[in-house]
């Protein structure tokens, strides 16, 4: 591995991305919830001092990363515009991941639009209501959901939909994605299950039907308009080199990955490499969150790609993928392991690539 190839799928200095847990709490009881999410907030939360600290940390970076506000429900924060207020004045990008509840009403989403958020993100797990609002927990959330769609695209504030990758909603997926192209979303991002929080309840599509499933996500990428990205299937990039069928530049940058352009902070402030990977490297009310990310050996491991083990070690587009270090932590208790949902056998070479 050359030193300009590492240079290129490694972010040593700094995350593209954090993704803020603002708060656990949420009016929803998703069957696949990462955060375990609550009907009221946790006393253990960041307060808005805090969360004014740790804005200021991350707006130190150069270049600056992204900021996405999540939860739980971040509109279950009466500060939420406070820190969207704090991040535009540091000149960090922000974004929301709000739920589809009776707080995200149309005056909530102009309130988004006016504090400038770069876009929100809405979760469509089906095509249909019952599919939908089976695994969210709640009836009306995929009603709610369609609406809120519809006026942020009237608004003008560009929206991403998020949808889960399971047995139980695979059969709807092009169904969904045709309704996220109708809805007008700007990207569509595919969760393929990890079995974390309540997401154990739920079944992962297994490795055949996730290579299937990627190679069709590769053909539609290629369409104009909405852009198609996977979280927890890094592989997507590796078929997406070999089948040369989506357009080049866009979707996720090569090489993002959990705790490689990645960082996860919670609402007690623990600093993980994402979401999706339950192992603390520190905590923000003590330690500097850039200084984690650069400095942790949990997250110096993650960006050393040659100390992987299984497949994932030996594959020759390791750097530009790098397999789910979540679910090969899930799976096996090593995040340094193999994904076990991919079916790459190592030694057959991506166009584009090199390890």
């Amino acid at each position: 591995m050359s030193h300009a190839m590492s240079s290129r799928y490694s972010f040593h200095q700094a995350p593209m991305r954090v993704y803020w847990e603002i708060t656990r709490a949420c009016g929803l009881a998703c069957r696949h919830c990462r955060a375990e999410a609550a009907p009221t907030r946790a006393k253990e939360e960041l307060d808005t001092e805090e969360g004014y600290r740790l804005l200021t940390q991350l707006a130190s970076a150069d270049p600056k990363p992204h900021v996405v506000l999540t939860g739980g429900d971040p509109l279950e924060r009466p500060d939420l515009f406070d820190l969207l207020a704090k991040g535009q004045e540091l000149g960090l990008g922000m974004s929301v991941s709000p739920s589809a509840t009776p707080r995200l009403t149309e005056e909530a989403i102009r309130k988004l639009k006016a504090a400038n958020v770069e876009a929100i993100s809405l979760s469509i797990d089906g095509a249909t209501e019952a599919t939908h609002d089976g695994i969210r927990g709640v009836t009306g959330t995929f009603a709610r959901t369609l609406v809120a769609g519809r006026q942020a695209r009237e608004l003008g504030l560009p929206f991403q939909v998020n949808t889960l990758v399971s047995e139980e909603t695979l059969a709807e997926i092009p169904a969904i994605e045709a309704l996220a192209r109708d809805l007008g979303a700007a990207r569509w991002s595919l969760f393929f299950l990890v079995s974390v929080g309540r997401g154990t309840v739920l079944s992962s599509i297994s490795p055949d039907e996730c290579t299937k499933l990627l190679e069709w996500l590769a053909e539609r990428g290629a369409q104009p308009g909405m852009i198609i990205t996977t979280t927890e299937a890094p592989h997507f990039r590796r078929i997406v080199a070999e089948r040369k069928t989506s357009v080049p530049g866009r979707g996720h940058v090569a090489g993002i990955r959990d705790g490689n352009g990645i960082m996860f902070v919670s609402h007690d402030g623990d600093v993980f490499p994402s979401g999706f990977l339950p192992v603390p490297a520190g905590n923000v009310r003590k330690d500097d969150a850039l200084e984690v990310y650069r400095k942790a050996p949990l997250f110096l491991s993650l960006r050393n790609t040659d100390s992987f083990h299984g497949r994932c070690g030996e594959c020759e587009v390791r750097n530009a993928c790098g397999g789910s270090r979540a679910r090969a932590f899930m799976a096996s208790g090593d995040v340094l392991g193999e994904d076990p949902l991919c079916t790459h056998v190592p030694g057959t070479h991506a166009p584009g690539h090199a390890a």
